[in-house]
């Protein structure tokens, strides 16, 4: 990709974009559109079964990026107006009308500062961030994904369709956000999820799992929601403060910071929210970490006592209740 910001500029930038085009993909073809200089990208989920009936589900805010690969995602939008949802959410139906879409998809947009927002592409799957929508809905996408591909109506019209609430999601990746967000693969050696009401964790490691060097590095989608934004970012800092991980680096401190931050607290962000805020998230104490590992390390030291005192005893057999040896359907 390159930035033109002059006219002059543009056949020396074309050039240079064929010539690794051609190098990388053996194809030098390029095409030019209009750059946002501070966007937003907010993208609508949508639904279509095979009798020509299309709803979208609202949007989510996916601005919070590095790499331009998401980290946090959050619906309601901060950004959004009840008539800019409404313009929206018609444009995303009319373009998966547009192609006789069917299934679960996405409609992602790029929304400027003065909310005039661009088509960017359309994900026909399932998102990454899915939950959000079904938390704020209360709508089962994978069910109705499921539904669809079975031949059946969509049990609900637009007319239907309410968002509940504020919901967030931070993606937990394997990674050093201090060292440029470096993937850190290796032995998950303990894990601790956060529980409670409100919040769901999504993932797929566990105590002595090793992460490979081979895939993306997200290992868990920890998902909020809350009454109002306020108290689903407050619910996200107390989940992300619980959430304990050792044995490899994880973006879980990067994103407590973000959760801290001014800028993301008051809805102030677009794509480039994390350059411009990077002082600010940066790990500011090499000791940030000190209390929660001291914790750590003392539950280490009560479990392998334990263990011992186990062993020790372990000619010991505790009484159990005869009542648990009797099969459910004696009764």
């Amino acid at each position: 990709m390159r930035l033109v910001q002059k006219e002059s500029e543009v056949v020396s930038a074309v050039r240079a974009a064929k010539s690794e085009a051609m190098s990388a993909f053996g194809d030098d073809s390029v095409y030019i559109e209009k750059y946002i200089s501070s966007p937003h990208h907010i993208e609508f989920q949508i639904l279509a079964d095979e009798h020509g009936n299309v709803v979208h589900l609202f949007e989510r805010e996916c601005s919070i990026q590095r790499r331009h690969q998401k980290m946090i995602e959050e619906t309601p939008s901060p950004l959004m107006t009840p008539e800019l949802r409404e313009k929206m959410g018609q444009s995303a139906v009319e373009a998966a009308k547009a192609v006789n879409y069917t299934g679960a998809g996405t409609i992602e947009f790029l929304v400027d500062n003065n909310l005039n927002y661009y088509f960017l592409e359309m994900n026909t799957r399932l998102q990454v961030e899915h939950p959000i929508t079904e938390r704020v809905t209360g709508i089962d996408l994978v069910k109705q994904q499921i539904k669809i591909a079975e031949g059946n109506k969509l049990e609900f019209s637009q007319k239907d369709l309410y968002q509940r609430g504020h919901s967030i999601e931070c993606r937990i990746y394997a990674e050093d956000p201090d060292n440029n967000f470096m993937p850190s693969p290796g032995k998950i050696y303990k894990i601790s999820e956060p529980l409670g009401f409100g919040v769901r964790t999504d993932g797929y490691v566990y105590e002595g799992y090793e992460i490979p060097i081979y895939y993306d590095p997200m290992i868990s989608k920890l998902v909020i929601w809350g009454k109002t934004r306020e108290e689903s970012i407050n619910r996200m800092r107390r989940a992300l403060y619980e959430y304990k991980i050792t044995g490899v680096k994880t973006s879980i401190k990067y994103l407590e910071r973000i959760m801290s931050n001014k800028n993301f607290i008051e809805g102030k962000y677009d794509t480039h929210f994390i350059a411009n805020n990077q002082d600010d998230l940066m790990e500011t104490s090499s000791c940030e970490d000190c209390s929660d590992m001291v914790i750590i390390a003392a539950f280490i030291d009560y479990l392998q006592k334990i263990s011992v005192t186990q062993e020790n005893k372990k000619e010991f057999t505790p009484a159990q209740s005869r009542w648990k040896k009797i099969p459910y359907n004696q009764f």
